[in-house]
Order: structure tokens, then sequence, then C-alpha cells
């Protein structure tokens, strides 16, 4: 894992980052408040490789004839790389668009995690992989002939408007899922790092009998 992803997971929360971000004008980087963790406890943070996926119907490709199930899906999940998320939208909420195979490939190339805008299967078996996947849910429902990954590596366009370009910081916990544009980085996880430093002094203060007052006037957060 890089520096900033390691500094990020060991030091940083999704609520600090949002807060961040907000400040910074960028009020639009939290995804779908419907796409939680698999599992209580589970942390995502690496970097977006993300995947577009449409509905459609049957296996063939209109323009060739071919037989091809899942599209690119394979392919994009082949091209996986260490420390990268796949992050995937464009679906109908009517199918998985990730399960235990694609857990199982996905961990051995060291990627960071999945957040789907739409549902996982066989969540037993990824929760004994270990692995953090983010989803709106669970349901067995096949994509092979409902659903086929037409493009990776592009730009997304989430439904509530969030835009996702590749290489962007993806963080997710307990509390959602919020992305940091890559060009603004450097300057989002110092000023978090900094806010989050400061809450702990006010919880401190707090705890010693401070008034939330008092503690705001002081160290300005809260």
């Amino acid at each position: 894992m890089d520096e900033r992803l390691e500094v990020i997971r060991k030091e940083l929360f999704s609520a600090v980052i949002g807060d961040v971000l907000d400040v910074a004008g960028m009020t639009m980087q939290f995804l779908p408040p419907s796409i939680t963790p698999l599992e209580r406890g589970m942390v995502v943070v690496g970097r977006a490789m993300p995947v577009l996926e449409a509905d459609c119907a049957g296996t063939e490709l209109g323009y060739s004839g071919e037989h091809q199930p899942f599209g690119l899906m394979l392919t994009a999940l082949d091209d996986l790389r260490h420390d990268e998320v796949y992050l995937c939208a464009g679906a109908s909420p009517t199918y998985a668009l990730w399960g235990a195979l694609m857990t199982t490939r996905a961990k051995q190339l060291g990627a960071a995690g999945a957040v789907m805008d739409g549902f996982c299967r066989d969540t037993l078996e990824i929760a004994q992989l270990g692995f953090p996947v983010f989803s709106t849910g669970r349901y067995a429902q096949d994509q092979a002939v409902r659903g086929r990954v037409v493009d990776f590596r592009c730009t997304l366009r989430f439904r509530n408007g969030v835009v996702v370009r590749p290489g962007d910081i993806v963080f997710g916990d307990s509390d959602g899922v919020v992305v940091i544009p890559a060009e603004h980085e450097e300057a989002v996880i110092a000023d978090a790092l900094k806010k989050a430093r400061s809450e702990n002094l006010v919880r401190t203060a707090l705890e010693g009998g401070m008034s939330v007052t008092q503690a705001f006037k002081q160290f300005g957060v809260m």
C-alpha cells in the first residue's frame, strides 16, 4: 500500500474526510448512502478502477454476434492492480454485480476492495475471505444474461451526481464511501489529518468537563 493510503487507513474516517472536502468546496463526494459494507467494521481504501455496467438481455453482442456473457467484466477484473478498488455503477437493481469468485481473483491480485452501486452475492464466502466489499445489498440473481460491463478505467457518474475518475482515492467505512479527487489528495489528506487530531483534543477536553461552547471556541472543530 502506498504511503498516503496507509496514513488514511490508520488515522482517518469518512466523516472527517467529508467535512474537509466540504470546506474545500467539494460538496458532492459521498457515494449514495445505500452503499454499505458487507460486514460491520469493514474498511476500504484504495485508488478507483471505475467499471461501467449496463443492462442487457441475453449474452450475444449485437455488432459481432459473439457469445460473451458479462461483456468486459472478466477483462476488467484481470486488469485490477495492487491497491485498486473495483468501483462499479450503471446497472439497474435487478442482479448481482459481485461474487465470491470475483473476490478470490481480486484478492489474489492485491486489490484493495470492491464497491458496487448494486448488489453482491455469495456473501458468506466473501465474508470468510475477509475482502472489503461494499454494496447496496445482497441478491443472488446473476448478471450473465441481464447485464454486462461495457467499459472500465472510465469516468463514472453515480446516480446521486458524484463523479469518480480513475486513480481517485476511495475510502469507505460503516458511515459511507467518500471519494477524494486525485488532483486534490495531498491538501485534503493534510487537512483531514489536522482535523482528526484536533478532534482527539476536543474529545479529551469534553471528557474533562469542558463545555462544547468553550471547546469549539478553543479548537474550532466539533
